[in-house]
């Protein structure tokens, strides 16, 4: 038999209740921050409208790096002849590749892989003790989240079946700590309305069941540059358009130039210095005006032409936090908004887009909120992917960075074409570069320009994040023979005798 639990006395008081977190928004930002949260003892309420992992796991960086990953196959189809590959029946000197792309499989495997992710993190936050509920949450002050039923728009990418978590009417939560991660949504054009058809955001082409024949990209920033190339592999004619005087404006030049001439080698058409100012539907296609004059026509028409903060509609400014013109919530290094008790992590702040970042930002945020130890936000250690064909890795200072600075540097270069395990593998593009302070060694930023570059990156990403040296990375060992070689070959060029 239980014994009875005794009353407190009044010398005893009442323990004091957990602090209560409420998380809005579950991507990276918010599933991260609710972790650490629930981790350091608070009660924990997530709100999350559309699916956990949010934009980035159902929209955006999973499956879109999942049609990445089945295009760069196709890529290294093309290399099977210069290996001695061919496909039975198929003379060595044929076609690069004779594969063909079931698109609706594709698109099946990219929305499949998505919602096993996003079912993935939902378990495990509930298994924290998470208190996950689906709906849209709204501020009323810096206190109290109302959570009303969402009422989707389209049909939702995540599980159609009915959720128990869902709320069926409006649900006040008390709060002791807000934290907003809210996310971004693409931008669109005033004359260029998405249709869902053929007029398309990077969130709506897994709807797709063929391939388009002729794609018109607007945009050639990173998310553009991304879905062109991969297109471009999977057999499609990609026409890129580019208000800049090349692709990927912002990244490191040389990069920048090698992603373009290997796109114009597997036959994209790049239109550099022009804006599209209007896109129309067509009765089998699209028509693309460009501010000069000309008219590109399509079978379909990608949008890529940056994102908007998800900040409307959440009572922020009512609750005294600060947005920016632009609509993002101004954040300091450890995440707070100008509202007591109330941070922010992810696009809605317009730090950095990225889905590392996001996670970072949140998990800073609950460190700082419950009172632990905490390291501010450092994006000089960021290390950011591009998922073109070869891939495009950055961590640190850019040269750009350094240049106008006025900080003394060193860089080196080695093309990959020199490395011998490149060879083996027939990839002629791309290259490893260092750049280190002048004047006591210290890795300032790197960049690197290869297949699997993401992965390549992480000596330097090291290097920058403990200020290691170049002799630091020049005298650590590597495999012979890897593609990391190169990066220590680089180190080695940059050595400093001392006189």
């Amino acid at each position: 038999m239980t014994a009875p639990r005794p009353t407190p006395s009044a010398e005893e008081p009442e323990p004091r209740p957990a602090t209560h977190v409420v998380v809005v928004g579950g991507g990276p930002g918010g599933y991260e921050a609710a972790l650490v949260a629930r981790r350091s003892g608070a009660r924990v309420t997530l709100v999350e409208r559309t699916g956990l992992g949010g934009a980035a796991v159902l929209t955006d960086a999973v499956p879109s790096k999942t049609l990445i990953a089945t295009a760069e196959w196709m890529t290294i189809a093309d290399r099977a002849p210069e290996l001695g590959i061919r496909t039975a029946g198929f003379p060595m000197d044929g076609p690069a590749h004779r594969h063909q792309v079931d698109f609706t499989k594709v698109n099946e495997r990219v929305l499949e892989l998505a919602h096993a992710q996003s079912v993935d993190i939902r378990a495990r936050l509930e298994n924290e003790g998470v208190t996950v509920l689906v709906g849209t949450g709204r501020l009323e002050g810096t206190e109290r989240v109302v959570v009303e039923p969402h009422v989707r728009a389209e049909p939702d990418t995540a599980d159609p079946h009915e959720d128990p978590a869902a709320v069926t009417e409006p649900v006040t939560l008390q709060a002791d700590i807000i934290l907003i991660a809210t996310g971004a949504t693409p931008r669109v054009l005033p004359e260029a309305q998405p249709d869902g058809e053929r007029i398309l955001t990077w969130t709506q082409v897994y709807g797709l069941t063929e391939l388009p024949t002729r794609l018109v990209v607007v945009g050639s920033g990173v998310t553009g540059a991304e879905f062109a190339g991969a297109y471009t592999s999977l057999g499609v004619d990609v026409v890129l358009v580019s208000s800049r005087d090349h692709v990927l404006p912002g990244e490191d030049d040389d990069a920048a130039e090698v992603i373009e001439e290997v796109f114009r080698d597997r036959g994209m058409t790049v239109l550099s210095q022009t804006r599209a100012e209007a896109v129309t539907r067509t009765h089998d296609g699209v028509e693309v005006r460009l501010a000069d004059g000309r008219v590109v026509t399509g079978s379909h028409c990608l949008l890529a032409v940056g994102s908007v903060p998800s900040t409307g509609g959440l009572g922020l400014e009512q609750a005294g936090v600060r947005l920016t013109p632009r609509g993002h919530v101004e954040v300091d290094r450890v995440s707070r908004t100008s509202a007591r008790g109330v941070y922010a992590a992810g696009d809605c702040t317009g730090v950095l887009p990225l889905a590392s970042v996001a996670a970072m930002q949140g998990r800073i945020a609950m460190a700082h909120a419950l009172g632990d130890a905490v390291l501010p936000l450092d994006l000089t250690t960021v290390a950011a992917n591009i998922f073109t064909a070869p891939e495009i890795a950055t961590v640190g200072r850019s040269q750009k960075e350094l240049e106008e600075s006025g900080v003394r540097f060193v860089t080196a270069s080695l093309d990959l074409a020199r490395n011998p395990r490149a060879k083996m593998l027939g990839i002629r593009d791309g290259f490893v570069k260092i750049f280190a302070h002048a004047a006591t060694g210290t890795v300032l930023g790197g960049v690197v320009v290869a297949p699997r570059a993401g992965e390549l990156i992480f000596p330097l990403t090291l290097a920058v994040a403990h200020k290691l040296t170049t002799d630091d990375v020049a005298q650590s060992f590597t495999v012979y023979p890897s593609l990391s070689g190169s990066v220590a070959e680089v180190a080695r060029i940059l050595h400093q005798r001392e006189d």
